[in-house]
């Protein structure tokens, strides 16, 4: 007698059907170009560490022979500005950008599995509708007129799912635009799809039974990141010129620094969040812990080039957004007038870095000397390493029994990282959520003093340097501490990341094991990481080692001009004859 299949299964089977028949036949890669193990999103799940080998697909697209010159010019020529400037001085049609862009990120999804939504045929009629303006008025539609974004799948796009990878959720089609969907429009930017997240938003690598494992198009054996590692694998394949996560763990931040781009995690009023699926009670941030949402793309000025437009109209668009500011001459204001000082913070004091991470702080803090920026180094503050306790104990303040009870009522397991971990708990009271946020309020207090470097009340530190992660990009299902971005949401901090560079042979320090002694259970699940009884460490070669950069609540500006600093001076260091 067959076993009857739990409910999930037919509905993701409906839902993969769904997603195959939104990429035209002419846009499908020859089999022999899909590396094994693409095929079964369900396979995807169960045995993924063990499936996938060391396969980069990032050139495919340039050699399929899916995607025209043009369209690969199109595609890889531009930065956002000038990607822009082809189409509203005509040289471009918008439709011309948004069909090559389309092509692109089908490919990258059939190599990487990291779109839930395509939304291809009606970002092509709005294409085309803005060239019909364009020839009409003589005037663009905005200022990122034809631009082709995507974003993570909990953004409401209207008539279209927002399942976040469950199916409990899935054929619900939303009903109206999340606030920043309704921005970009405005703007003339057009959302070319919607992209892939973990089960439950609470992991870090992007897998879920609806829709598959989302793959590093780097390399399969490493995780892509999440929860907006669709972003992370389309941006980094240039599927879309920008994509927008979130993050209230590290959640935009831990998929760039996993596919060597860049992300920005803006502070809490910059970009409206409003409008989106979590799978948990409505309102759950208002009163815990607030995630934000921002951008990943392909350069710093990519970011700038978004956040300019979206920072000063987001008040406009979101009731969670407060007045911004950004330079519009920003040549003329990148630098301060004052010399701008930048620490540089080794460890958080509950994990130890891992030998590669600590070298790569090294490197920059001399990239950053040798450009004449004052580089100073910042103890760890005694409140830190208290940040990812309290941080952990606010995003899990309902119990998690509104997301349990959407993955149980269609019989989902749990994914592999979560099995052990994801369980049913006791919401906090009243008072309970009091003391945390009391607690909260201590530790900003006392993290003041990071910026200050003492007891007075002068600044003197304009951003800091810090890991992402405390290990490298680790293999599928293996990442351990999110203490490093989380921290900074508890704050309030703007954050962002900044690849520096690929991890080489000699990081591997092979046949030497860390000396000092392990700080706690964190610390001891992190050095399994680089043990090499429990890891073949030549899996991190060419992965890629990044940084992340903050600045004090509200600095956005700031994080922009640090992060550019950081980019710049790590580019002189690669290449010593390049132009700052």
């Amino acid at each position: 007698m067959a076993t009857q299949q739990p409910p999930y299964v037919a509905v993701a089977q409906r839902k993969q059907a769904e997603l195959a028949a939104a990429i035209p036949a002419e846009w499908r890669l020859p089999a022999h170009l899909i590396p094994a193990g693409m095929l079964s999103p369900a396979e995807s799940i169960s045995d993924g560490p063990k499936r996938y080998t060391r396969v980069n697909v990032m050139d495919i697209p340039r050699t399929c022979g899916v995607l025209s010159s043009k369209e690969l010019e199109i595609t890889e020529k531009y930065d956002v500005r000038g990607l822009v400037t082809e189409v509203t001085e005509g040289r471009l049609k918008a439709e011309e950008v948004v069909r090559g862009f389309c092509k692109r990120a089908a490919i990258a999804h059939q190599l990487t599995r990291c779109l839930t939504e395509p939304l291809f045929d009606r970002a092509l009629r709005r294409a085309q509708e803005l060239d019909d303006h364009l020839r009409r008025t003589g005037s663009p539609m905005g200022p990122l007129h034809g631009l082709p974004v995507s974003v993570k799948d909990s953004f409401h796009v209207e008539g279209v799912d927002s399942s976040i990878g469950l199916s409990a959720l899935a054929f619900k089609p939303a009903r109206a635009n999340a606030d920043l969907v309704n921005l970009l429009q405005s703007l003339g930017a057009i959302v070319i799809a919607k992209t892939n997240v973990p089960q439950s938003l609470a992991t870090l690598d992007s897998c879920n039974h609806l829709f598959g494992r989302t793959l590093n198009p780097l390399n399969r054996q490493w995780t892509a990141g999440g929860s907006t590692g669709g972003e992370g694998a389309l941006v980094a394949m240039r599927g879309s010129m920008v994509g927008f996560g979130t993050d209230i763990g590290g959640s935009i931040r831990i998929p760039a620094m996993c596919q060597g781009i860049y992300g920005f995690k803006p502070s809490n009023g910059r970009v409206p969040y409003g409008g989106q699926e979590s799978g948990q009670l409505v309102g759950k941030g208002r009163i815990t812990l607030q995630p934000v949402a921002g951008p990943l793309a392909r350069s710093v000025a990519d970011i700038a080039a978004v956040m300019s437009e979206i920072m000063t109209r987001s008040e406009l668009f979101g009731e969670d957004c407060i007045p911004g500011y950004w330079p519009s001459s920003i040549p003329s204001s990148l630098y301060p007038s004052r010399k701008f000082t930048i620490g540089i913070l080794q460890t958080d004091g509950l994990v130890t870095p891992l030998p590669p991470v600590t070298r790569i702080l090294d490197e920059v803090a001399q990239h950053l000397r040798r450009i004449g920026v004052e580089v100073v180094d910042i103890p760890v503050p005694p409140s830190l390493p208290k940040c990812q306790g309290v941080a952990g104990r606010l995003m899990g303040a309902d119990g998690g029994s509104t997301m349990l009870d959407l993955i149980e009522s269609q019989g989902e397991t749990l994914m592999p990282w979560l099995q052990g971990r994801m369980k049913r708990g006791k919401a906090l009271n009243m008072d309970q959520l009091a003391q945390l946020q009391d607690q909260r309020a201590g530790i900003e207090k006392e993290m003041l003093k990071m910026w200050t470097l003492n007891e007075s009340h002068t600044r003197r530190v304009d951003a800091i340097v810090c890991p992402v992660a405390p290990h490298p990009v680790p293999e599928l299902d293996r990442y351990n501490a999110v203490g490093y971005t989380s921290a900074f949401v508890l704050l309030d901090y703007p954050a962002g990341t900044v690849p520096v560079r690929k991890l080489v042979e000699s990081d591997l320090e092979l046949g030497r094991e860390m000396g000092a002694p392990t700080l706690g259970s964190w610390d001891k699940a992190n050095r399994k990481l680089w043990d090499e009884k429990t890891v073949d460490r030549r899996v991190y070669l060419e992965s890629p080692l990044s940084v992340q950069v903050i600045t004090p609540r509200q600095h956005d500006f700031e994080l922009f001009q640090a992060m550019d600093l950081v980019d710049r001076a790590v580019q002189r260091g690669r290449f010593p004859s390049a132009k700052l």
